[in-house]
C-alpha cells in the first residue's frame, strides 16, 4: 500500500535514511526538520502517517503530538533517543500510536509503518463515511448527503467538503483549501474557494443566507461544523 508519509526529523542522516527506505516501499515521503514545520505541513496537506522525532527545534515532538491530537487522529510513529519507561509512557499518553528508540533498524521502521498504515486502512474500510452533523461525505462512493438527501457536487466542491469533513470544526484558510483543488479545478484564482463555498452552502444549508454548517471564520477562512447558530 502506497501512502503519503511525513517524516519530522532534524538529524539529516536519520531523515535521509528514513526517507530512502520508505520510498523503497513505494511511499511518497516529505521531510521536515522541526516541529513547527511539521504542524504547518500537516495542516496544509494531512499525510496518512507521521514519523515524528521527539527531540526537535522550535516545537519538540511531544508538543507536536499534543497539539495534533486536538486536531486529528493521524497515525503517529514516534522516534526518540530517550529510552526510559517514563518517556515511553509520556509519548503514548500524548497519543503516539507506536514508539521506536534510537538507534533503530530502518527495516523495522518500514515494518512498523506498514503495520500502522494497515491498521488505519482497516479502520477506514470499516466506516469510510465522514459525518459532520447532518452532512455526510462518502469518499468511497463519492457521495454527499445533507439531511439524508443526495447532493450533486462538482469534483472541486467534493474535494473541499471532504477535506473539511475529515477535520470537523477546524478553521481552514483559503490558501489551505486552495491546496486541495490542484488537479480538480482547471482555473484557480483567489476567488475559487469563495465560489465553491457559496455553491456548497446552497446545497447543504437549510438556509444558505444564514449558514449554520459551513461557516465563515472571520479573518481566517471557513470551517464545517455540526450546527451553529451564528451567521457565517
Amino acid at each position: 500500500m502506497c501512502a503519503y508519509v511525513l517524516v519530522a526529523e532534524d538529524d539529516q542522516k536519520q531523515a535521509e535514511l528514513a526517507r530512502r527506505y520508505l520510498e523503497r516501499e513505494g511511499h511518497e515521503v516529505v521531510v521536515v526538520s522541526d516541529g513547527r514545520a511539521a504542524l504547518e505541513r500537516i495542516r496544509q496537506r494531512p499525510p496518512v502517517l507521521l514519523v515524528l522525532d521527539v527531540m526537535m527545534p522550535k516545537v519538540d515532538g511531544l508538543d507536536v503530538c499534543r497539539i495534533l491530537r486536538r486536531e486529528s487522529d493521524l497515525p503517529v510513529l514516534m522516534l526518540t533517543a530517550r529510552s526510559t519507561e517514563n518517556d515511553l509512557l509520556l509519548g503514548l499518553d500524548l497519543g503516539a500510536d507506536d514508539y521506536m528508540t534510537k538507534p533503530y533498524s530502518p527495516r523495522e521502521l518500514v515494518a512498523r509503518a506498514r503495520s500502522l498504515l494497515r491498521r488505519g486502512q482497516r479502520t477506514a474500510q470499516a466506516d469510510p463515511v465522514l459525518r459532520v452533523g447532518a452532512v455526510h461525505v462518502d469518499p468511497v462512493r463519492h457521495e454527499v448527503r445533507s439531511d439524508g438527501r443526495l447532493v450533486d457536487c462538482t469534483p472541486g466542491e467534493f474535494q473541499l467538503l471532504q477535506a473539511m469533513a475529515a477535520q470537523p470544526a477546524r478553521a481552514f484558510t483559503r490558501d489551505q483549501l486552495l491546496g486541495y483543488l490542484h488537479g480538480f479545478d482547471r482555473y484557480i484564482t483567489n476567488r475559487t474557494v469563495d465560489v465553491h463555498v457559496m455553491n456548497l452552502r446552497r446545497k447543504i444549508e437549510p438556509n444558505p443566507r444564514k449558514p449554520a454548517r459551513l461557516v465563515t471564520v472571520y479573518g481566517v477562512g471557513y470551517k464545517l461544523v455540526e450546527e451553529s447558530p451564528h451567521v457565517g
